[in-house]
């Protein structure tokens, strides 16, 4: 069975790192836990909406900072003016757990300080155009951890949203993680395997995935 082939690591571009099955079950099962707690508030998940009025198949939900397109804030005004829950300190040490496993510099992981996270939603129709994160005034690394359903993964490059491109299967339990010479490069989700997750984690159907940033805000 595939499932009991081991996925080696793979760096699909500099400073880019992909780390198959890199969270347990356990750590699934509370991730999975926790984005349900935050999906119903103090800001709920929604579908965004998108400057020329499009809205996201994705739902999205934010701790530390909201975001929407173009823009971090505090407080919610696209939703409900709410301001959004906290970004917990377990959730540090996960990213910087990630930062160390992705990198193998210990030292440097200590100083990586997320302060937001996006927790997207996709059920099996969902999809993500390609895209850069850009809109942080920092330069550090994207941790992107994924639970549920297997998606493909359109990793770029930073010049434009066309090839050359690699395409990656991100399953339940991945860790990739773009910074450094790849932090700016494009990238989406023309995909999800509907289906393929394991309702062990909790998530009984769709895909999970929570990118955590740091912005470079201050209040």
């Amino acid at each position: 069975m595939d499932s009991l082939i081991p996925r080696p690591v793979t760096r699909p571009a500099p400073d880019a790192a992909h780390l198959p099955g890199w969270l347990t079950q356990e750590q699934q099962r509370q991730l999975v836990s926790a984005c349900r707690g935050w999906a119903a508030g103090p800001v709920p998940i929604r579908h965004t909406r998108l400057p020329r009025g499009g809205v996201m198949s994705v739902q999205t939900v934010c701790l530390g900072w909201h975001w929407q397109p173009y823009r971090y804030s505090r407080t919610a005004g696209d939703v409900n003016g709410g301001r959004v829950a906290g970004f917990p300190d377990w959730l540090l040490r996960l990213g910087r757990c990630a930062h160390s496993a992705a990198f193998g510099d210990p030292s440097a992981a200590d100083g990586y300080t997320p302060d937001t996270a996006l927790i997207n939603f996709y059920d099996g129709q969902a999809k993500m155009g390609m895209h850069q994160d850009k809109d942080e005034r920092s330069g550090a690394p994207v941790v992107s951890l994924s639970i549920g359903d297997t998606c493909v993964f359109r990793f770029g490059n930073a010049a434009g949203r066309g090839r050359p491109w690699t395409d990656i299967e991100l399953a339940s339990g991945d860790l990739f993680v773009f910074g450094g010479a790849s932090r700016y490069a494009y990238h989406g989700v023309p995909k999800v395997f509907a289906g393929t997750g394991d309702p062990a984690t909790g998530l009984r159907s769709g895909r999970l995935n929570l990118t955590l940033r740091v912005t470079g805000l201050t209040d």
